[in-house]
């Protein structure tokens, strides 16, 4: 009897198992990955006409492509913002360990104040296999989430991103390193990519990226190697590093803002 009762318990459990193995893969707000289809655009130069960030800082000038075809919601959160001027005059409120930078707070500290507006704040998370978090990739920071407690068991919701944003510079990539990246990329190329331009593989579609640095890269690793103090949740500059405006543009007719 006692391994009859064994027996079914072992059943129920596996077909509990196989229940929220299921629904957990219905759940995630993850993407399916084709390597016959992805295009690694970042590694590409931009085209005349493509949209632009022109970002002034007080550590100097970096420059990136937007990617409203591939992210088109927080692609116009932000070129909405910057063009209204709220970027103007905002701190760069995190600089961790030479690896990434964030910035584009109204607060020293990088909470959120009253210019944040509850609509510019919650901007779905938009992921393509396209982008990835090269290094000079840049990244709208996450900000809510809203999951029932089922999703939170099981895994899933949905996810918002604001006018926060972060700018990527590099892990560093030790023989180990690359040779497991190699082994669990999407693609050979997509890890290959990676060990050759830099970037953060951890973060491989868990962030909205909005677009690209393809100018001022030494500014963006000038920007995530800022000596700092923890504040328990961020690193904060202990001197103030500033963005002094970001002005939206087009490839091709950048002379126009130098």
């Amino acid at each position: 009897m006692f391994v009859l009762i064994l027996g079914v318990l072992m059943l129920v459990m596996t077909v509990v198992l196989l229940y929220l193995t299921l629904q957990q893969e219905e759940n995630n707000r993850a993407i399916t990955i084709d390597p016959d289809t992805m295009e690694l655009v970042q590694l590409e130069p931009p085209k005349d006409g493509d949209p632009i960030a022109v970002v002034d800082t007080s550590l100097g000038e970096f420059r990136f492509v937007l990617y409203p075809e591939y992210s088109p919601a927080a692609v116009k959160n932000f070129i909405d913002h910057a063009e209204s001027g709220f970027y103007d005059g905002t701190y760069v409120f995190n600089s961790e360990s030479g690896v990434y930078s964030y910035a584009g707070s109204k607060s020293r500290s990088g909470d959120m104040t009253e210019a944040n507006d509850e609509a510019g704040e919650r901007i779905e998370r938009e992921l393509h296999q396209n982008l990835w978090p090269f290094k000079g990739a840049v990244c709208s920071i996450p900000t809510y989430s809203e999951r029932t407690f089922k999703q939170k068991l099981l895994g899933g919701g949905t996810y918002y991103n604001g006018t926060r944003f972060a700018v990527l510079n590099s892990i560093e990539f030790d023989g180990d390193t690359k040779q497991e990246l190699l082994d669990n990329s999407a693609s050979e190329e997509l890890g290959q990519a990676f060990i050759e331009q830099g970037g953060i593989p951890n973060l491989s579609q868990q962030m909205t990226i909005i677009g690209q640095t393809y100018e001022g890269m030494d500014v963006v690793e000038k920007l995530a190697s800022l000596e700092s103090e923890n504040n328990g949740y961020y690193k904060i500059p202990k001197e103030d590093v500033m963005i002094n405006s970001v002005t939206i543009s087009e490839y091709g007719n950048e002379q126009d803002n130098r």
